[in-house]
């Protein structure tokens, strides 16, 4: 009779792989790009002093260890209780399973109803605290917060505080595009201001260096004229 083969046992769990992309863009337009980079330097800026809060946009979220299929992408996310630092992904079993609690989603004319539909439900059941979707090209804006095991719609967004973060959303001017605020009133800055508002820094430096240059030269011409007159300051 004929042995049959044997196969070795394995003792070992094969490496799970968590990719670090999803192969999607991170935007499909300008506008959609230009709303992620302002929202996520916001925050970046609003928690800069704090070294436990961690802000990505656009990173890959696994919630489940094991599964890498169960994952999302917010367009930016807020995560208290964890360093700073670089990520490939958020596992979120080595972030001592604490989930992003706020989530803030920038829609673009390729997001489908059925699919914003998926990601509330995936935030719902993920524990996510506060989340945030804004359309700018009908301006419309929309938040959840939790309330026990459910994310319940926010009845009215204009002039909301959010409880986590300390920002306020407002619907600014006749067309009503989003302005968000810091808890000191100031505006979140769009990327193209922030260069404007360098500039011009930048220029009334220049300006203020070269009248101080202005005022040293005219002083050292003045001394020189009285010099060559015969007049020394200890003579005044």
């Amino acid at each position: 009779m004929a042995s049959m083969p044997i196969h070795p046992i394995r003792s070992f769990q094969e490496e799970i792989v968590y990719p670090e992309s999803d192969g999607k863009p991170m935007a499909d337009n300008t506008e959609q790009f230009d709303w992620i980079v302002t929202i996520k330097n916001g925050l970046e800026e609003l928690f800069m002093g704090n070294p436990n809060v961690f802000i990505a946009g656009d990173l890959l979220w696994y919630p489940v260890e094991g599964n890498p299929k169960i994952r999302a992408a917010p367009d930016a996310m807020v995560a208290f209780g964890r360093p700073k630092g670089p990520r490939g992904s958020y596992q979120q079993w080595l972030e001592e399973n604490i989930a992003p609690q706020v989530v803030f989603e920038i829609l673009s004319p390729g997001n489908k109803s059925a699919e914003m539909e998926r990601k509330l439900q995936f935030y719902q059941s993920h524990d996510v605290e506060e989340y945030y979707i804004y359309d700018p090209d009908s301006y419309r804006l929309n938040g959840w917060i939790r309330s026990g095991i459910v994310l319940t719609q926010i009845a009215q967004m204009r002039g909301w505080v959010s409880p986590l973060l300390g920002i306020r959303f407002e619907l600014n001017g006749l067309d009503g595009e989003l302005q968000i605020y810091y808890p000191d009133g100031r505006p979140f800055t769009r990327y193209l201001e922030v260069v404007v508002q360098r500039n011009q820094e930048r220029a009334r430096a220049e300006l203020a260096e070269q009248r101080v240059e202005q005022e040293r030269q005219r002083m050292t011409d003045l001394l020189a004229r009285l010099k060559a007159k015969g007049i020394e300051l200890d003579d005044l």
